[in-house]
């Protein structure tokens, strides 16, 4: 079994250059997925200079993680969206997502990409009776604002029982890190320089911006940050949840079924899809499983349910592949795309929840078209200045009433073993020594790597990953290295190593502000209700409004 995305075995290697020197553009993009590709893209085809900024590897982080499906439908749910908002909303919401799926279509073809892109139908279906109500729900809704979407059951094609599906024909499948390395290669070129192995450390806000990275500058008239969630400390981090999910790559002994499938079911959520290698060989995919951040001491345990789930489900030969994704559930239950504030030049595209490959690209749609100063319909909804407290309110203070506890519980030190000589093979530990707080990770040779346990980010206790041998913060979904490099999340700059200056030094001034920062956003959330009470905005269960 492979420990790693199955779409790395048909993407094309990528060899850009680290950025060294000071260089001046445009528009400059942080981060090398699908967001910040599509965005270079449609800039430089405009006639903007772009340069884009990877820390890693193009189309190698979260877009090369997650499953490859490409839909309409969201995982919030329509119907449960249409209360919420309105059906107006969910026919703008389905309608924009549609619209980059065309987009990466038509790049597709444009560019010649082999990324193995495909139109398929989508299916919604539960093996539970009592949710069959909420997929007659979710089927009224998609018709209503447009969608192809029909009664069904594909009991051809799954090997189970089931009690209720619904259809949502022309959808999509591909493989998302090659379309992304297959665009960046095709883009490339004097207006669309692309630099990897270069990580961002901050930006120099002013009316030219100034990203610096360990190697050099980029001066810039516009910022985009495509990393998923945005780099340094913004208010905007307390409008998200960071999530954990997992997925497998299995074979058969029996046939695959053609399609992308949802089990929906008030428990658990997980979705399947067949894909074919370039060397022909056929693979079921599963994702499930999802948890926040840096919360489950034994992250081995959700691939144990998911491959439980499957082999219960599919005669499976194999599990071949096996890794896990992070997304971002956003407070009102829409992402946000666009300008940071209404004043300035830096942009953000974040909280995608688990539908970023269609939100990444219809990103890169709005944001080229703010930069280009073109109408765009969907900007208006999606922009992060927008305005729905009612909305945001119930999942904005459970974040951030996480994020304090979590602080609560590690004060002061957080020190699983009394010494670095407890800690096993393959084990990672948090431990405290002469005052100040460490993760410690013994690989199977035997040798330790010892790092700050303090998250750069805002000063969160970082907790061993199990499963994917990491350091992930529970409070903004920092993830690290057992180097301490930072692999994903907010913080711009590594955990230092034991041998360096430890960080953690300036743990309680990096607490203090972190937590006035957080308890701020909780006071005017409260407030604000409080407000919004007196307006007659939370009534009684039996009627009237309720917030």
């Amino acid at each position: 079994m492979k420990t790693t995305s199955l779409w790395r075995q048909d993407a094309q290697a990528t060899n850009y250059p680290t950025l060294k020197g000071d260089l001046e553009a445009d528009v400059a993009i942080i981060g090398g997925g699908i967001t910040g590709i599509t965005t270079a893209h449609l800039l430089a085809s405009a006639g903007k200079r772009v340069i884009v900024l990877e820390a890693l590897k193009v189309g190698e982080s979260t877009t090369g993680y997650s499953t490859g499906n490409l839909y309409a439908p969201v995982g919030s749910y329509l119907n449960v969206l249409e209360k919420k908002y309105d059906q107006e909303t969910v026919r703008a919401l389905t309608a924009s997502r549609s619209s980059a799926i065309d987009l990466i279509e038509s790049l597709t073809q444009q560019f010649n990409i082999d990324c193995h892109f495909k139109r398929v139908p989508w299916y919604l279906f539960t093996e539970y009776e009592p949710q069959n109500a909420f997929i007659q729900a979710e089927l009224e809704t998609a018709q209503a604002v447009g969608l192809p979407a029909y009664n069904d059951e594909p009991r051809t094609s799954l090997p189970f029982p089931i009690t209720a599906a619904l259809r949502i024909e022309n959808q999509a499948q591909f493989n998302p890190m090659a379309y992304v390395k297959g665009l960046a290669d095709s883009i490339s070129g004097p207006n669309c320089q692309i630099f990897e192995n270069t990580q961002v450390t901050y930006v120099e806000e002013g009316q030219a911006h100034v990203v610096h990275t360990e190697g050099g500058t980029v001066r810039a008239q516009q910022v985009v940050h495509a990393t998923h969630t945005p780099k340094g400390i913004w208010f905007l981090h307390t409008l998200l949840g960071p999530y954990r999910e997992y997925a497998l790559a299995v074979s058969l002994n029996s046939a695959y079924p053609e399609g992308t499938f949802w089990d929906f079911n008030a428990m658990h959520h997980h979705s399947m899809r067949t894909y074919v290698s370039d060397q022909g060989e056929p693979y079921l995919l599963i994702l499930g499983e999802p948890h926040k951040v840096g919360h489950k001491e034994d992250n081995e345990e959700s691939f144990q349910k998911l491959e439980q789930f499957v082999r219960e489900r599919f005669d499976v030969k194999n599990v071949e592949y096996r890794w896990a994704a992070q997304h971002y559930k956003p407070a009102d239950s829409l992402p946000y795309i666009g300008r940071r504030d209404n004043d300035t030049e830096i942009y953000v595209g974040t909280g995608y929840e688990a539908d970023g490959l269609t939100f990444g690209t219809l990103a890169g749609m709005i944001i080229s078209d703010l930069i280009l100063g073109r109408e765009n319909p969907y900007a208006e909804m999606y922009s992060p200045t927008r305005h729905n407290p009612k909305k945001a309110a119930g999942k904005f203070i459970k974040e951030n009433v996480d994020v304090m506890a979590q602080y609560i519980k590690d004060l002061p030190y957080r020190s699983q073993v009394e010494d670095l000589a407890d800690i096993a093979l393959g084990e990672g530990k948090n431990i405290e020594m002469d005052g100040k707080n460490y993760g410690a990770y013994r690989d199977e040779s035997g040798k330790l790597h010892v790092v700050s346990a303090v998250c750069t980010h805002m000063a969160c206790l970082v907790h061993f990953n199990k499963a994917e041998k990491s350091w992930d913060c529970p409070c903004h979904g920092s993830r690290f290295g057992v180097d301490g490099k930072v692999l994903e999340g907010p913080a711009y700059l590594d955990l230092s190593r034991m041998q360096d200056k430890p960080s953690s030094t300036n743990r309680y001034k990096k607490i203090t502000s972190a937590f006035f920062f957080t308890a701020s956003a909780l006071a005017s959330a409260y407030f604000f209700r409080k407000a919004m009470k007196e307006k007659g905005y939370s009534k009684s269960k039996k009627g009237g409004k309720r917030f």
